[in-house]
């Protein structure tokens, strides 16, 4: 039984997607579960947001980089194998409570991933001719982080991604069960739901059709689900000269779009978010908060007085704390996402 893999996605960035991916893995972590957070975007910048600069510049030696995600497919990219079994980086910091001790892991990321998008390339087509180097390379990324789970028990998987349609992404999204979309409420972003939809939808039955062909009986393979499960609109990006009639005018498109584009369900029902079922959550802008949280490494529900969170910010902190427990429920509820230990309490939901 594979472990349940919810992706971060949207073909337009600088939305909070990696911060997103970032802050409920620390809450599912707070919640109980054992969580994997995978780092597939090329530019890494999940995995600096977990790891200081000394410790990366141990995972990041000259050479292949044989605790990454790349060091995972330097085998396949080198024709010498299969992948590599995957390094745990284990995210805690000191002052923890050891009672979630290990509880939270980190698929590292990798700069140099971008050097295996060619081959993702290449051997997709390939896929239709039965070829099963091809099935074993399109697939590398599902079963790295389904060893990655097995090893770790994990409850969950998390998975951030750059913001393209590439064939990185490709490949790392047919091993998504589920999609969120974190969104800012802007034309741009509204853009990026509109291109997502038909390419997921594409590369679902693309998939789908391939997994037909694959000639290995003992080769277990991503079944491409990739279920879009809702939306997220962060509000990092307002801005105090912003009109606020033009950032209105945005969230109000949103609902819609995400029905026609995304779920292909075209509507004239012009329901508000707050209404929108498919709106898991308004996360508020963090302000000050989120540079004091990168400074202290730790997510912003974290923060403490000796990390500068005094007076106001004490409150904010706390309802920080309450958004991305409520989201976290949401999400695992929307994705049937269970604790190995089935105590998960219902009356969250």
């Amino acid at each position: 039984m594979s472990t349940t893999i919810v992706a971060f996605f949207n073909n337009k960035g600088g939305v909070g997607k990696t911060s997103l991916v970032y802050h409920l893995a620390w809450m599912y972590r707070d919640l109980g579960f054992r969580v994997v957070a995978a780092d597939l975007d090329p530019q890494a910048n999940l995995t600096a947001a977990f790891i200081d600069e000394d410790r990366l510049e141990q995972l990041w030696p000259d050479g292949n980089h044989p605790k990454t995600v790349f060091g995972c497919v330097q085998p396949l990219i080198r024709a010498i194998g299969d992948i590599a079994d995957p390094h745990l980086e284990y995210v805690e910091y000191q002052h923890q409570l050891s009672l979630w001790s290990e509880a939270l892991a980190l698929l590292v990321g990798d700069l140099s991933l971008s050097g295996f998008e060619e081959q993702l390339s290449e051997e997709w087509p390939k896929c239709m001719d039965g070829d099963e180097r091809a099935f074993r390379v399109i697939s590398a990324f599902w079963r790295i982080m389904q060893k990655t789970a097995l090893v770790h028990k994990a409850d969950v998987i998390l998975m951030d991604l750059g913001p393209n349609l590439g064939a990185i992404n490709r490949a790392a999204l047919i091993a998504a069960d589920y999609i969120v979309v974190p969104l800012s409420p802007d034309l741009f972003s509204l853009q990026g739901l509109r291109n997502l939809g038909p390419t997921l939808r594409r590369w679902r039955e693309n998939w789908r059709e391939r997994l037909t062909r694959n000639p290995a009986d003992d080769l277990e393979l991503p079944k491409g689900y990739m279920q879009p499960v809702g939306y997220v609109v962060l509000q990092h990006s307002v801005r105090l000269d912003r009109p606020v009639k033009a950032y209105n005018r945005w969230i109000a498109h949103i609902p819609k779009v995400y029905r026609d584009d995304v779920l292909n369900q075209p509507s004239d029902d012009m329901r508000s978010l707050e209404n929108d079922p498919h709106c898991l959550a308004l996360l508020k802008n963090y302000q000050s908060l989120m540079p004091m949280a990168q400074e202290a490494r730790k997510p912003i529900f974290h923060l403490k007085p000796a990390d500068g969170a005094i007076g106001s910010q004490t409150n904010a902190v706390k309802n920080v704390y309450r958004e991305f427990e409520k989201l976290a429920w949401a999400i695992a509820q929307r994705t049937l996402i269970k604790k190995s230990s089935d105590l998960l309490d219902s009356n969250h939901f």
